[in-house]
């Protein structure tokens, strides 16, 4: 093939189709655990994390509640993806060997986010919330109902592999995915550029901006404990009972259970099997999703 212009504005638009096939191709689940919150700066401060005031009944004026403030912040990040294309694969008609890589080039942009929201997740147990303490934790602060300073935990315990229960059926979620911007397929092809006359080379790259943080730590419960039914039933039970400040049910209900690859068959045993191991019946069957996660493995 001759390389002019219209010969590699062609390639771009060959690999631009590759990769916006590949990327709408492809079904992320981070949305599972995670609220979408779009960004307009560098960075996004989260300072109504933990505000949530319960109803009254409305007798003489209303009573406000003097909220502390949080200045939780989740400073957005450039990610990238690149390669470069020899003008002497244009020229041998060789360059349909780079499709296949533009193509999973999408699909790495598609889950990307679930990278980030999971590699995130699985450092919970070492890295700060709102609130300053880690996202799992066994003494989180809390306003008891006398006004004393008390705390409550989403933490199981134990020296495994991890295991998560999550309540993702409000509009506020576990986690936060932030985007600042989407992801896009970029080209430097211009047969004048600095680059492509030094190195004979074409490049073809995706970016964009984005980030994943913590939202409510009340939503969520990690383990390290073995997963079974008893350990299952002890997390559920620790967030129905959780309360807010001033000692206000929360009424946190768990839907989702997230586990690596290595817990499937427990996961599968605690919410699919009708029976358990004694042969008594399972009552905690089908009281939650169950999700398989390779990014946690």
């Amino acid at each position: 093939m001759e390389v002019n212009r219209a010969n590699v504005t062609g390639l771009y638009t060959g690999f631009n189709t590759a990769f916006n096939m590949a990327f709408t191709g492809v079904k992320p689940v981070w949305n599972k655990l995670a609220m979408d919150v779009p960004s307009t700066t560098s960075q996004e401060v989260y300072g109504w994390l933990g505000q949530m005031p319960g109803f009254r009944e409305w007798i003489g004026e209303r009573v406000i509640k003097n909220l502390k403030q949080h200045d939780y912040t989740i400073k957005n990040k450039k990610f990238e993806s690149s390669i470069a294309v020899n003008r002497d694969h244009i020229e041998d008609d060789t360059y349909g060997v780079f499709t296949p890589m533009v193509s999973e080039m999408g699909r790495l942009s598609a889950v990307h986010p679930d990278e980030l929201i999971f590699g995130l997740l699985k450092t919970g147990f070492a890295k700060t919330c709102y609130d300053g303490q880690y996202f799992f934790d066994t003494d989180h602060p809390v306003v008891l109902a006398d006004g004393t300073q008390g705390s409550w935990s989403n933490y199981g315990g134990g020296a495994g592999t991890p295991w998560y229960l999550l309540d993702t059926s409000r509009a506020v979620k576990p986690l936060i995915r932030q985007k600042r911007r989407d992801y896009s397929f970029r080209s430097m092809t211009d047969l004048n550029d600095q680059r492509v006359f030094m190195t004979d080379e074409f490049v073809f790259g995706v970016d964009g901006r984005s980030n994943a943080g913590f939202g409510l730590p009340q939503l969520a419960y990690g383990s390290k404990q073995a997963l079974d039914v008893d350990t299952y039933a002890a997390a559920r039970a620790a967030m129905g009972e959780l309360k807010g400040d001033e000692g206000r049910p929360l009424g946190i209900t768990p839907n989702l259970l997230v586990v690596p690859p290595s817990h499937e068959k427990a996961g599968l045993e605690v919410l699919k099997a009708q029976r358990n191991a004694a042969g008594a019946d399972n009552v905690y069957a089908g009281t939650a999703e169950l999700l398989v996660v390779p990014w946690l493995a």
